[in-house]
């Protein structure tokens, strides 16, 4: 399940690594303003110049996909899903490049290896991974083909 608005969802663990404005939902980030390099997620300490100077800066929400691969098995705590091992559904996982060279870790939206290929367009959106004991969804960032919006 896709969700294009931060608006629609009531758990969201990860807005603070969200932006939403005109163009839509995008990564935040960080950027050194001595030497430029770009972080996601936002960090005060530059590891390129030793800086210290870093300003909060939109990653986007397209990159391509630099490499994959599939979560068989489900992850050890303190990753929490809210389902049993027994309901547990593989995901994809992999790393975008973004246009500022950055790459980001990230669930994908299939695990299918017919469909994800090295170097493929990819478009940011939310999905759901799971649920709180209380029943509430949680949901998070993912990259999906951009084939897919196009469906």
């Amino acid at each position: 399940m896709m969700i294009e608005s931060t608006s629609l969802l009531p758990h969201l663990p990860v807005a603070h690594l969200l932006t939403q404005g005109e163009p839509g939902l995008g990564l935040l980030g960080s950027q050194c303003r001595q030497c430029g390099e770009v972080y996601f997620p936002a960090t005060g300490d530059c590891t390129a110049c030793c800086g210290r100077d870093l300003v909060s800066c939109a990653i986007g929400s397209q990159g391509r996909l630099w490499s994959w691969t599939v979560q068989s098995f489900m992850p050890k705590a303190p990753f929490n899903s809210g389902e049993a091992e027994s309901d547990f559904q593989p995901y994809g996982v992999g790393y975008v490049q973004m246009p500022s060279g950055v790459k980001v870790e990230s669930r994908l939206t299939t695990a299918d290896p017919a469909v994800l290929t090295i170097g493929m367009p990819m478009n940011l959106c939310l999905v759901r991974y799971g649920q709180r004991a209380d029943g509430q969804p949680l949901h998070t960032f993912a990259f999906a083909p951009a084939t897919e919006g196009a469906r």
